[in-house]
């Protein structure tokens, strides 16, 4: 679904990835792991048209999407929940969801306003609230529930619990769960080794811009000097 292939990317004359290769099938979970600093944010910014690569490939679904403007990519399927939460703060729950609903695959679709409030009822009793009155966690529940409203084919997740409390956090690793479930392709970036463990398919782990490690969780579980090089601080 989605192919990376030698990305290249930096800020001014700075170059932050070194040739990055990754893949994401259809209904495949995938992590994108490291340290901070290490490129992952500026990976996901690549793959979503926010920063135009120096170098590389990025394709989804065959077709070549590489430096098109991010409402290009969010058209051919692609919804992002970007890091810091980014909500609409003078819109209410309800309207930040509406905002951004869409069906491009036409039929039925999958996501709508009811469907996402059943899977965050915190959201549904909070629908009138403007998005700044909510908490961090539930911030991040609207902020998963605007992707999803895109009806996206691949959802990308952009530090998907990072500073939350354990309950929230623990809400919202049981939510991605239910999506891996039901067929949801993910590309992931998170801290939580152990929830990323028992999700995720694959995983790929990069240092300074480059892919070091690539693996299963099985792999990932069995190779402690790839957590203790690469992961941990």
């Amino acid at each position: 679904m989605l192919a990376v292939d030698g990305l290249v990317a930096g800020y001014g004359g700075s170059r932050v990835l070194h040739g990055i290769d990754l893949a994401v099938g259809a209904g495949e979970v995938v992590t994108l792991l490291g340290r901070n600093g290490m490129g992952k944010t500026t990976t996901v910014r690549s793959i979503m048209g926010l920063l135009k690569p120096a170098a590389g490939r990025i394709a989804f679904d065959g077709r070549d999407v590489t430096g098109l403007p991010p409402y290009r990519i969010a058209q051919r399927g692609i919804g992002l929940v970007p890091e810091g939460r980014q909500v609409f703060p003078t819109l209410t729950v309800e309207e930040n969801l509406v905002a951004t609903a869409a069906n491009r695959a036409g039929g039925a679709p999958r996501w709508t306003l009811d469907a996402v409030l059943a899977l965050f009822p915190r959201l549904a009793e909070r629908r009138r609230n403007l998005g700044a009155r909510l908490s961090g966690g539930e911030q991040q529940m609207l902020a998963i529930g605007r992707a999803l409203m895109t009806n996206p084919r691949l959802l990308v997740l952009d530090e998907a619990t990072e500073g939350l409390a354990p309950l929230i956090r623990a809400e919202i690793w049981a939510v991605l769960a239910r999506l891996r479930a039901e067929g949801q392709a993910i590309l992931l970036i998170d801290k939580n080794l152990a929830a990323i463990l028992r999700l995720a398919d694959r995983h790929v782990v990069i240092e300074k811009g480059r892919v070091v490690w690539t693996g299963t969780s099985e792999a990932l579980s069995a190779a402690p000097e790839v957590r203790d090089t690469y992961l941990h601080v």
